[in-house]
């Protein structure tokens, strides 16, 4: 399959599952079709406010299901379909993510170059604020080239105790 094509089985098929998985509340994030032999993977990422539980995917994964079973956009070959959270690896591109992402530590790459890390103080439609060094810095989305959550093990969280 082409490119192009492949690329507007993905749209259609994240325009068939957005509006049902919409109305569960949860956001589709990411639809990829990748050829497997003979069948073809379907992952969808899914996510929301507050995150997103196992029976959240096992909802979505039947509705898209439903969804897909009642279309002809997956046409004859046969696939196997994975749900799944949206996953801490996956960049930052939306302000929604930032929003969800919220007290998180992340290291951004500027348009301009330079990386700044900090954990996201807050997040409005065109920019984050940061805690930089003990310093809030608002950065304009337009000025973030890419941006990732940084894994912290054994993170105190700002209200814990020193002495535990």
């Amino acid at each position: 399959m082409s490119s192009a094509k492949q690329d507007a089985t993905r749209d259609r098929i994240e325009a068939e599952i957005a509006g049902p998985l919409n109305v569960m509340g949860l956001d589709v994030e990411a639809v990829e079709v990748t050829p497997a032999g003979k069948r073809r993977v379907l992952r969808v990422a899914v996510d929301k406010d507050g995150g997103v539980t196992l029976d959240d995917v096992a909802d979505a994964t039947r509705e898209v299901s439903r969804v897909l079973d009642e279309s002809d956009v997956m046409g004859e070959l046969p696939y196997t379909l994975e749900v799944t959270s949206r996953g801490v690896d996956r960049p930052l591109t939306l302000p929604r993510h930032w929003r969800r992402n919220a007290d998180r530590l992340v290291k951004a790459t500027l348009v301009e170059g330079g990386e700044v890390v900090g954990r996201i103080l807050s997040s409005i439609e065109d920019a984050v604020t940061l805690e930089v060094d003990e310093t809030s810095r608002e950065v304009p989305y337009a000025d973030i080239a890419r941006a990732t959550v940084q894994i912290e093990f054994n993170r105190k969280k700002r209200n814990d105790s020193e002495d535990v």
